[in-house]
């Protein structure tokens, strides 16, 4: 692809060079330079893109995208080859668009759902994913978890991958003859404008509460985040909102968008209630006709209730939704149920904010009723330190018994985390808990202190199958644990 057309609408001036010349790749990472790239400078949170402009002209980079000019200039000069210099207000901006161009917009070529929120996005995707898949559709997902093209998968590293990743999926995904894709929308994404250039055709937003303020530094800054993702929407997409979040309506302000609302406790375009619900699964009312779901918990129903709103606005005949619904396994590692001898229950469960947290323990403790409910969790390292007394105090009003443990520590000491949470913890909680730093020593505490018939919580993990400490990233998979406690038992 030439370049003037991949530098189109990216807010980037040609400086010097033939934009005719042809492009084989483009990369915002020197180390991924071949012969006849783009090279973006990006100036990251960790290092500047400009101080690699002559390793990237030195491995073949036949044109570099600039913010800083006096800082590109001495690049070039010290790589003695002469390229095309594409100046860009934002070379983060540029980044996105150009890669957009490059894969040829595939986002235009086929129906985008993107989902913000702080909870919920993984689960609502993935179900987005598997409901579509079973009404006869080649899909897209991308996800925390996974990123599918279609019925093939790969881990994924982000919520939000970087722009190149994106497209690059997504024209994978038109060649494949898929239709729709989900895709997870995080609020550092929108940021740092990973979404730029692509073409939505719904947004739905979740809920919002306590995350990621480590990085925004405010709720408000959060919630201005999540919100450009909807005023960026184009006119012929729908916005969909969950009017029962406080901040619900703030995500339709001022967008092109055609609203679109659902609710469990108030009057909205599509409604759902849960009508019976057990560790099997819960019967709801939604727009009036009665579903049954193998997931559980209210949070689950919002989820549910998004995906059938999602899919009835995008044209879905609701009928056929439904059954298509009543089929729908949870996404692994949400609320994901192991029974072992003595009737004890082992959930596995993402949560990892304080609303999630309380979320789950309300699910389970109805459910439980008069069983015994321990929750195990800890906090993320170098993450919002606010949550940790929140999440302390939440566990000590839901639970019987609570281990404290390590999450991912990261490069904090795991007992300075476990310290932060338990100062949300008047005496009577800290009496009812234990503290104890390694994971897999923790949970076999406790099944080894449960009784008969109760209910554990393991909280914060969920889908990862790794525990990072120290910096170091370790193989860490709480189902294989708890299923190898269960067979020790059972002999």
């Amino acid at each position: 692809m030439i370049l003037d057309r991949i530098i189109r609408d990216s807010g980037s001036i040609l400086v010097k060079g033939d934009g005719k010349m042809e492009i084989t790749a483009i990369c915002n990472d020197s180390r991924k330079v071949t012969p006849g790239s783009v090279f973006i400078a990006v100036k990251g949170y960790a290092s500047d893109g400009h101080e690699y402009i002559s390793t990237a002209i030195g491995k073949g980079a036949c044109a570099i995208v600039y913010e800083d000019q006096e800082s590109a200039e001495r690049q070039v000069a010290a790589a003695g080859k002469e390229v095309a210099m594409i100046k860009a207000e934002s070379s983060r901006h540029a980044l996105a668009i150009m890669a957009a161009n490059f894969y040829d917009n595939p986002s235009e070529k086929l129906t985008l759902v993107g989902i913000t929120g702080t909870n919920g996005k993984t689960t609502t995707v993935t179900l987005l994913h598997r409901l579509f898949t079973a009404m006869g559709y080649s899909c897209g997902l991308l996800s925390t978890i996974a990123n599918y093209v279609g019925t093939k998968g790969t881990e994924a590293v982000n919520t939000t991958s970087d722009p190149l990743t994106i497209n690059s999926l997504l024209s994978e995904m038109v060649d494949a003859g898929c239709g729709y894709c989900f895709m997870e929308v995080s609020s550092i994404g929108v940021e740092q404008e990973r979404i730029a250039g692509l073409r939505f055709k719904a947004g739905i937003f979740s809920n919002l509460t306590h995350d990621h303020l480590d990085y925004h530094k405010t709720f408000a800054e959060y919630l201005r985040c999540k919100k450009m993702f909807f005023d960026t929407l184009p006119a012929d997409a729908a916005a969909i909102t969950n009017i029962d979040d406080r901040n619900g309506l703030v995500m339709l302000q001022n967008t092109k968008a055609r609203a679109v609302t659902y609710s469990l406790r108030s009057i909205a375009d599509h409604t759902c209630r849960v009508l019976e619900q057990s560790f099997e699964g819960m019967l709801l009312r939604i727009d009036g006709t009665e579903a049954w779901s193998a997931l559980i918990g209210n949070h689950n129903a919002y989820n549910l209730l998004a995906i059938y709103t999602t899919a009835v606005e995008l044209g879905a005949d609701p009928e056929e939704v439904l059954v298509a619904m009543s089929a729908l396994k949870p996404a692994p590692g949400r609320l994901e149920n192991i029974r072992g001898p003595k009737d004890i229950s082992v959930v596995i469960d993402y949560a990892h904010t304080p609303d999630a947290l309380e979320n789950v323990l309300k699910t389970l403790r109805e459910i439980a009723r008069d069983r015994e409910l321990i929750c195990l969790f800890g906090c993320g390292g170098d993450r919002d330190r606010t949550k940790r007394p929140e999440m302390g105090a939440i566990a000590q009003k839901l639970a019987d018994r609570i281990i404290v443990t390590s999450d991912n520590s990261r490069t904090e000491k795991t007992s300075d985390i476990m310290a932060d949470i338990k100062a949300g913890m008047d005496l009577n909680g800290r009496s009812r808990s234990l503290f104890i730093e390694d994971r897999e020593e923790a949970i076999r505490t406790a099944v080894m202190i449960a009784g008969p018939g109760a209910t554990i919580l393991l909280a914060g993990k969920g889908h990862e199958t790794y525990q990072i400490t120290g910096g170091e990233k370790k193989h860490f998979d709480e189902k294989e644990i708890v299923e190898e406690i269960f067979r020790t038992m059972e002999k």
